[in-house]
């Protein structure tokens, strides 16, 4: 019965499983032992435990398309007789989904959201510390190198995020939602340091819905509502008086729009633009098959040699756009697997995010959250291509919708039962 368990196991499953999302962002190897002890009691749990197997259905909706997405690539790479090495990243799907098991466990959820929050801060921190003291203009972490910049700043405005969504708690003691501010303001500011365009303009939209979603909820609407003046007016002050590059890269965006043409492809936002046309092309050629796992830029090179596409873009492997990558190498299935992706983890958080009971509500917020920010940043990203971002989103949006099902079944059982 989940109430007669090791205290002891719950404390370890749970210190786990709060390290993770800072694992993924640092390149140490040490970083695959938490990982193999999730996975190997995912696979104990779904063998012995008939309440985890419970838990996992009630999280079918999540879980379902995860695992049809990477049954989707592994034939995509067969049929298409692809390097087996391209599917390495994906592959990790399948742990991910074993490792969500996990998360039936269980759980403490001071440690978890403490966790999680203090990831953002520590990262926010390592980004201070590029920048002030390394004199690194773009900040990009320490697992990537400058190209990562962008799925950096998501990365640390996912979880920065979830400390938003502790900080409005009203039920939880004062120093700890302090804590969590700051540990918000930290993840958001490292990320304001990335420069990221896409991040950050997909975290506005993000920030209000979390707002208000928990105003709606308790009913707070004044403090809600101050929340957000105050986080819009300090993020927009962080911009315009400490770091004015950051609003110089935004006014360049609408410049080199205008100016695009076939002949004229550099710049950030003009390969984008060539990019895209490219993967459009890509997709008109092969609208079924697509061209294969990771394959867009052997295409675009083909291309170019041919005289059709701008050499601006010869560097790039992914057109900068995952809906367009998914459309581009797995055709017009593989886009449909991607929406449905995003699409049933979004309807199940959402759905869940309005539940009377914080213990539900507050992983289905934190689950709602992490996919809109996915879901956004991948109109102009690719935000699956690396392993950091890939893990983080698999990891958080399978586990919380796990540990959601197990805590409906729990709710759901006859009182005798338990």
């Amino acid at each position: 019965m989940l109430e007669k368990t090791n205290p002891g196991r719950v404390w370890i499953v749970s210190l786990l499983i709060a390290i993770m999302p800072l694992s993924f962002a640092l390149p140490i190897k040490a970083k695959a032992i938490p990982a193999a002890v999730l996975f190997l009691l995912g696979v104990w749990m779904l063998i012995r435990d008939p309440e985890a197997r419970a838990a996992c259905r009630r999280a079918r909706w999540v879980l379902g398309p995860a695992a049809l997405a990477f049954l989707f690539w592994l034939v995509n790479v067969a049929v298409h007789g692809i390097d087996w090495r391209e599917f390495d990243v994906t592959s990790h799907i399948l742990a991910f989904l074993v490792i969500a098991v996990a998360f039936a466990s269980p759980l403490r959820p001071v440690v978890l959201r403490l966790g999680f929050g203090a990831s953002a801060g520590v990262l926010g921190i390592v980004c201070l510390e590029q920048h002030y003291i390394e004199g690194i203009d773009r900040v990009y972490g320490i697992n990537n190198g400058l190209w990562g910049a962008i799925e950096f700043g998501m990365f640390m405005l996912v979880l920065a995020l979830i400390a938003v969504v502790q900080a409005l708690r009203s039920e939880l003691g004062r120093g700890e939602r302090v804590l969590h501010l700051v540990f918000a303001a930290l993840g958001i500011y490292g990320a304001l340091l990335t420069q990221s365009r896409g991040p950050l303009l997909a975290f506005l939209p993000v920030f209000v819905i979390v707002v208000l979603i928990q105003s709606r909820r308790t009913g707070r609407w004044r403090e809600g509502l101050a929340f957000l003046a105050i986080g819009i007016a300090a993020a927009a002050g962080a911009a315009t008086t400490l770091h004015g590059e950051v609003l110089t890269r935004f006014a360049a965006v609408t410049e080199e729009m205008s100016t695009y043409s076939e002949q004229d492809a550099s710049g950030a936002v003009r390969e984008r633009l060539e990019m895209w046309r490219t993967a459009t092309m890509a997709l008109d050629d092969h609208p079924l098959a697509g061209v294969g796992l990771n394959q867009f830029g052997d295409y675009a090179r083909a291309r170019i040699a041919e005289g059709k596409v701008n050499a601006t873009v010869e560097r790039y492997d992914h057109p900068h756009s995952e809906y367009l990558e998914w459309a581009v190498t797995g055709g017009l299935p593989g886009l449909a697997v991607l929406v449905l992706l995003f699409g049933c983890a979004l309807a199940f958080f959402l759905r869940h995010a309005f539940h009377p009971d914080n213990a539900i509500a507050m992983p289905a917020s934190a689950g709602l959250s992490t996919v809109c920010m996915y879901a956004l940043c991948a109109l102009t990203d690719n935000v699956f291509y690396r392993p950091m971002p890939h893990s983080l989103y698999f990891f958080l949006t399978l586990g919380l919708a796990v540990h959601i099902g197990r805590l409906l079944y729990a709710a759901e059982r006859p009182a005798a039962v338990r």
